[in-house]
């Protein structure tokens, strides 16, 4: 099973309980191995995200991961709030920080460049719109592999 793969899985299973439990699935890492896997959980909530918050979430989402067994192996499981370089995943997450810098990387070079840097200046349907070098850069979602918030 490829990583993305295993990623949508475990947002497909894990975002429900997360949203029931009254947070946001910011995003997913999984990193299975032998005896060694690591799954990484990111909440986020309008009041933030405490060492309460996260400790309920793990008990809830462990119960969870030990009856539908999604990933291989034994793994450990962590589940924090997503930081300053948070990975925006949905519309909505862009939506939500229109007109701050971002990082995306493309999953596919586009005119030999990867990755962008810039001001997300619009968000539609389909895709979004940066100003990279004061220049404007459209994106569709389907091309984008990963966006993250970058330092001003």
């Amino acid at each position: 099973m490829t990583s993305t793969v295993l990623r949508d899985r475990l947002i497909a299973l894990l975002e429900p309980l997360v949203e029931q439990l009254g947070f946001e699935l910011v995003d997913v890492e999984a990193n299975p191995g032998r005896g060694s896997g690591m799954l990484r959980i990111y909440l986020d909530s309008a009041a933030g995200i405490g060492v309460d918050d996260c400790e309920r979430v793990s008990r809830e989402v462990s119960a969870l991961l030990d009856v539908e067994d999604p990933m291989p192996g034994a793994f450990t499981l962590e589940v924090s709030s997503p930081g300053h370089d948070r990975v925006l995943r949905k519309p909505a997450h862009y939506e939500r920080f229109r007109g701050e810098r971002v990082k995306v990387e493309l999953g596919a070079p586009r005119d030999g460049r990867r990755r962008y840097t810039g001001t997300l200046v619009a968000v539609s349907a389909n895709g979004i719109e940066l100003e990279v070098d004061g220049e404007p850069v459209a994106m569709d979602f389907a091309a984008i592999d990963r966006t993250r918030l970058a330092p001003p």
